[in-house]
């Protein structure tokens, strides 16, 4: 009998492709009707700054004036990394575990958060290294754990692209809901190591330049950390121009998730707001793997990794807080719901020079 199995990356791509293929065009009309709504309003032109651009962001990702976000998530994706043994955190692998049933019960900062901002938090264990078992928690693991990456790959490519397809069915599922904004989180002892190796890997950039201090180590801990991201690229040569390839070798199970609900939420054309360093290196892939996707990034905060603003600036995002974090989660990005809200009720509620009676201002 012939092995089935032997086709399942082929598979696994061929729906990867399909859900890129789906992303539509950002509606520029859209955005024009929305930045001309926004010049009829009673205020100066362009005085609300990026508020306004915001405004005509989503506009153009949705296709409508006034969008309707109010069912919004933050996806967590968690998962563990073998690279922790080389010693490159603070807190020993084992807090992964503990911190995704810290979430499923609510206690976490980005449960704070989201509920002040009318989310809810989807957990995803696509790679813990341990059983896990809660009502709550959506359990698609794609790996248990990945390899440590400074001997070989971190993953196999039908790993990275269960983990990448775990992404995109969990914001397929969402959107089907109802869910219309989404936020990027993670959870994964070590995974600012991937992250910093993902984007060394991609960009070209050196270690010196996208390796921080992540969980808070020292200055012996964060030599260590560059000497394993300098080892883990030289043993495996990952492709610059293969984002799946570098995903597989030098990433993690999270990040594979976190890139296929980016690419999953923008097919649905639904906002997505990039949290840290973690979650703008899957937005990195994204962008490498669908293009199209770009437009529906929303760049949240810059926090206090030591790459995150260079990794800004190559994705083109211009984040629109900067508030010394560095938890990860899915925090920033939580927190700029808020800031969207804003944007869109100063659009629904405000009134025009001509329904106020007010006199515009001239050219």
């Amino acid at each position: 009998m012939e092995d089935k199995r032997m086709d399942e990356p082929l598979l696994r791509r061929e729906n990867l492709l399909a859900a890129i293929k789906a992303i539509p065009s950002f509606d520029e009309a859209a955005a024009a009707r929305a930045r001309l709504h926004s010049d009829r309003l009673t205020k100066p032109p362009g005085s609300l700054g990026k508020l306004e651009e915001m405004a005509a962001q989503l506009a153009g990702m949705t296709g409508e004036l006034w969008p309707d976000l109010s069912r919004r998530a933050v996806v967590v994706m968690a998962g563990d990394h073998g690279v922790c043994e080389e010693g490159i955190s603070a807190f020993p692998q084992g807090v992964t575990l503990q911190m995704v049933l810290n979430f499923l019960n609510g206690g976490a900062a980005v449960n704070v958060l989201a509920r002040a901002a009318g989310a809810e938090v989807v957990c995803v264990d696509v790679g813990v290294a341990s059983p896990l078992a809660h009502a709550g928690l959506v359990s698609r693991k794609a790996v248990w754990g990945t390899a440590n990456m400074t001997k070989g790959p971190a993953m196999s490519l039908a790993e990275t692209l269960s983990a990448l397809l775990t992404g995109v069915e969990t914001a397929h599922e969402l959107a089907n809901k109802g869910v219309a904004l989404f936020a990027t989180g993670e959870m994964g002892i070590g995974n600012t190591t991937a992250s910093a190796a993902i984007v060394s890997a991609l960009t070209g950039l050196s270690p010196e330049d996208t390796v921080g201090r992540g969980t808070g180590i020292s200055d012996e801990g964060l030599l260590r950390k560059r000497t394993v991201v300098e080892k883990a690229l030289e043993v495996n040569s990952p492709d610059r121009n293969d984002p799946l390839d570098v995903l597989s070798k030098v990433g993690g199970a999270e990040i594979a998730g976190l890139t296929g609900v980016i690419i999953g939420a923008a097919s649905r054309r639904c906002p997505i707001v990039i949290d840290g360093y973690i979650s703008t290196a899957a937005a990195l892939v994204a962008a490498r793997l669908a293009p199209a996707c770009m437009p529906y990034m929303i760049g949240s905060h810059v926090s206090q990794e030591h790459g995150h603003p260079a990794l800004l600036r190559e994705l083109g995002l211009s984040p629109l807080l900067t508030l010394d974090m560095r938890l990860g989660e899915g925090t920033g990005a939580v927190l700029c719901f808020h800031l969207l809200d804003a944007a869109l009720a100063l659009m629904g509620q405000m009134a025009t020079f001509d329904s106020a009676g007010v006199s515009g201002g001239k050219e």
